[in-house]
């Protein structure tokens, strides 16, 4: 239960990302005032799910370690990383690869612990 938990808060927060990365794009090059910002649904969604996340974090909390619970929220670099390359179609190179492997490996071996 702990991991599907720590899952569901790491897609959470994600969600809130990509979400608020929408939201800018939709900015660009708009000269709209703050009144037409905030009433983007992409900010409304990134809010939520930020919030949504935060209250799921706080249940992993009471239930792990945080000492093993946080670097597992590292899945949150790699599950942006794909995200920035397959639907913003922004350029990863092979290091930044390389980097998401040992994050990988990292909460996989966190992952033996819980």
């Amino acid at each position: 239960m702990s991991l599907l938990l720590l899952l569901t808060a790491c897609l959470l927060t994600c969600l809130g990302q990509v979400a608020q990365k929408y939201a800018v794009e939709s900015w660009r090059g708009k000269t709209t005032g703050w009144g037409e910002k905030l009433r983007s649904p992409w900010l409304w969604l990134a809010l939520f799910s930020l919030g949504m996340g935060l209250l799921v974090w706080l249940l992993v909390l009471q239930r792990l370690e945080v000492g093993v619970a946080y670097p597992m929220l590292s899945l949150n670099f790699v599950l942006i990383t794909l995200v920035a390359r397959f639907v913003f179609h922004e350029p990863v190179d092979r290091r930044h690869w390389l980097g998401v492997a040992l994050v990988i490996g990292g909460v996989v071996l966190l992952g033996q612990h819980t």
